[in-house]
This record gives structure tokens, C-alpha cells and sequence, in this order.
């Protein structure tokens, strides 16, 4: 075996490691889910609820989660940088708002320190629950991990689905089925394993005790995986709670989605190099393989950014073999694809129920083309800057 061949291997083998890490994700999702008994201490909570420009969907936000609440617990909205009628809305809806204007520093994370700044002033409740403003935790899912959260002492992250809007198109259903996967399916299958979760921006509860050993005020496209990741380096990797569930919906308009898409896959990108090399090199020091998984996770990118990846893995390998090399880099790369594509089918089968049609496969193309146009800015012209996902109905942002 040449050089060339072997420096192929190691190429496929390493491409390899997140088809594996996905495929054992998914397996372990397989089985039906058996509700876990819930703690019977629940924690003094504040609900923090960051808003930009949200004044047509903040009430009822607000209203869905007042029911959850206890005497004593407080629902705070940050309406933040907003040039619409979201504070009045929200306290019309019963909720405590505070108001930050800050241009220069856009972005949920900065919402989100100065949410829990103001809580600080007036004395931090025992937990932090973080729920979107496009977003509906039912009481009972609020209950449950804020409890969960107090008794492992740790972040606790509700499963978090991405419902298609009505009458949605093909590549929306795909793309519903590929997030249901990424939020629901694998960190289950994870969880399972034994594994942390990421954290996914709505829905996940914290002591906020735990909160002065990370920072928060960052304009990070990812910052929602970010706080998970430095929470987990920080000694508390977050778990997983698939009883709870907290609900929102995908945006309708192919610009909407493009851009949404773009934002968290060009964060998630950006993270990979710098928190999988120091995930790992915290498992080592501490002995601790729940970071290690964690790293691994963080390498799985979204699903069909990482077909494209295995497709041109298969094809430099084919070439290889095309002009006389050897056959153990595409057998390497041509395994790894089969491995991927029996996996997604199986996860589709297990979690794209009642929306995927076969018929939606027609628009697979159509969504492969978008993601290599998001790699292609990644490479190129990477997002840097935190932009809101239009909301059905709205006009372009400024």
C-alpha cells in the first residue's frame, strides 16, 4: 500500500467517525420512549424570555406559560432592541419586561445576560428556565425540568421540535424530518448512551448558580450550543429530557429558512475546531468520556451537510481508484456513505412519521443544492453576525 493510499484511509476513517457516532445515535433512538419518574422537589424558577421584535407572537407566549407558574416565580421578557410593541405586549400579557437598546451589540446571548442581570439585582431564583418568544413549553414540560435541573444540579434540555408551517412544501417536510432527527432522535439515542446533549436555545433550565461560571454575553450565531459546551467544560454537561417538549414552528419562506439555516450552520461550524479539541482535551485530563462523547456529537454535522461531505469523500476516493490506486479508500468511503443512508432511513421511519411522503424525495436536490450554497459561504463569506429569522407574514429585517 502506497503513501497516497494510506494517507486516503486515514481521510475515509476520519470521515467515518461521525457516520458511526450518528448511526449508534440513531439505533439507540429506535426503541419506544418510557417516561422517566419525575423529582418531587421543584426549585423557585424564573422563566426568561428574550424578544426581538415578536409583538405579534409575545402574548400568547406569555399566556401559555403563566399556567406553569408558582407563587414566588417570576416571567421576565427582554425585549430587546425592538422597534415594535413587544414590551407593551408582553406586559399587557402579564409578564415583567425590561427594555435593552444596545445596536452595537446584537444578538440572544447579549438578551440573555441582561435578563439574568436583572434577576440578579432583586435576588437569582434556584433555577433558569429559557424559552423563545416564537415557542410553547406546556406547564407540564416547565414543571419537569426544573425539577429534573435542580436535582442533578445541572442543565437540563426539553426535546425541542420544529413543527413544518401548513401546507408545507417538500423540501420543508425534509427538512422538518432532518431537525427532528438532529433535535429529538439523537440526543435521545444519545441520552440512551449515556451521553450529554447539546444545548438547543429554547426550553432548557439551568441553576443559576451555574450561570457566574460561564458568560453569556456573547453575539455568537451558536450561542445557544456554545452555553452548552462551556457549561459542560465548566463540569456540567447538560442532559437530555425527552418527556418534556417545547414546541415552535419552521419558517414558511424559502429566505426565511435559507437564512435560519445558514445561522446555525455556519455557528455550529465555527465551533467544531475549537470545543471538540478542548472537549477532548478535558476528557482526558479529568478522565471523563461524557466529554468525549460530547466532542464526537459536536463533529456530526447537520445531516445533509455531512451526506455531502461522506458523496465527495466517496468521490476523491473513486478517483483515486480510477487511475490505479488502491480499492481500501473507497471501500472505506463507499461503506461510510451505506452506513449514513441506511441510518437516516431508519430514523426517518422512527421519526418522520405522519410527515415525510415519498413523493418529497423529488425535492432532495433542490435542498442538497441550498446546503452546498451554505458550505460555499462558509468558506468564502462566513455569517458573522446575529440575524432574526423572519416570522410568517413579515417583511424583510433591518
Amino acid at each position: 500500500m502506497t503513501f497516497i493510499d494510506l494517507t486516503l484511509c486515514a481521510l475515509m476513517l476520519a470521515g467515518a467517525v461521525p457516520v458511526a457516532v450518528f448511526a449508534a445515535q440513531v439505533l439507540a433512538s429506535l426503541p419506544a420512549l418510557r417516561p422517566a419518574p419525575v423529582p418531587s422537589r421543584r426549585p423557585s424558577l424564573a422563566v426568561l424570555v428574550p424578544a426581538h421584535d415578536e409583538a405579534g407572537q409575545i402574548a400568547a407566549t406569555v399566556a401559555a406559560l403563566r399556567p406553569g407558574l408558582c407563587p414566588g416565580d417570576r416571567l421576565l421578557v427582554v425585549a430587546d432592541n425592538c422597534r415594535d410593541a413587544t414590551a407593551a405586549a408582553a406586559r399587557s400579557a402579564g409578564a415583567e419586561v425590561v427594555e435593552r437598546h444596545d445596536p452595537a451589540r446584537r444578538g440572544k446571548g447579549y438578551a440573555l445576560d441582561y435578563g439574568y442581570r436583572h434577576l440578579a439585582r432583586t435576588g437569582l431564583p434556584e433555577t433558569l428556565v429559557v424559552v423563545d418568544a416564537d415557542c410553547a413549553l406546556a406547564p407540564a414540560g416547565l414543571d419537569r425540568i426544573a425539577r429534573l435541573s435542580a436535582a442533578i444540579g445541572g442543565p437540563v434540555q426539553a426535546a425541542y421540535r420544529l413543527d413544518p408551517p401548513p401546507q408545507a412544501s417538500s423540501s420543508l417536510r425534509l427538512a422538518t424530518v432532518a431537525t427532528v432527527v438532529k433535535q429529538i432522535g439523537r440526543p435521545l439515542g444519545g441520552s440512551r448512551l449515556g451521553w450529554p446533549c447539546g444545548i438547543s436555545g429554547t426550553g432548557f433550565a439551568v441553576p443559576t448558580r451555574l450561570l457566574g461560571e460561564v458568560g453569556l454575553a456573547n453575539g455568537h450565531l451558536a450561542e445557544d450550543l456554545k452555553l452548552g459546551l462551556d457549561l459542560a467544560l465548566a463540569g456540567h454537561p447538560p442532559r437530555f429530557c425527552p418527556e418534556a417538549e417545547v414546541t415552535s414552528t419552521l419558517p414558511a419562506g424559502a429566505a426565511a429558512r435559507r437564512a435560519q439555516q445558514t445561522r446555525w450552520e455556519h455557528g455550529h461550524l465555527s465551533l467544531i475546531l475549537p470545543y471538540a479539541a478542548a472537549l477532548a482535551r478535558a476528557a482526558l485530563r479529568r478522565g471523563d468520556a461524557r466529554l468525549a462523547a460530547m466532542a464526537l456529537d459536536l463533529c456530526v454535522l447537520p445531516l445533509v451537510t455531512l451526506a455531502l461531505v461522506e458523496a465527495g469523500l466517496l468521490g476523491a476516493a473513486l478517483a483515486w481508484w480510477a487511475v490505479g490506486g488502491g480499492a481500501a479508500p473507497l471501500l472505506i468511503a463507499a461503506t461510510s456513505l451505506a452506513v449514513l443512508v441506511l441510518a437516516f432511513a431508519l430514523a426517518a421511519r422512527r421519526w418522520g412519521g405522519g410527515l415525510l411522503r415519498w413523493q418529497d424525495l423529488r425535492a432532495l436536490p433542490r435542498l442538497v443544492a441550498g446546503k452546498a450554497g451554505i458550505l460555499a459561504r462558509f468558506a468564502l463569506r462566513r455569517q458573522t453576525v446575529w440575524v432574526r429569522t423572519e416570522r410568517a407574514g413579515e417583511g424583510p429585517s433591518t
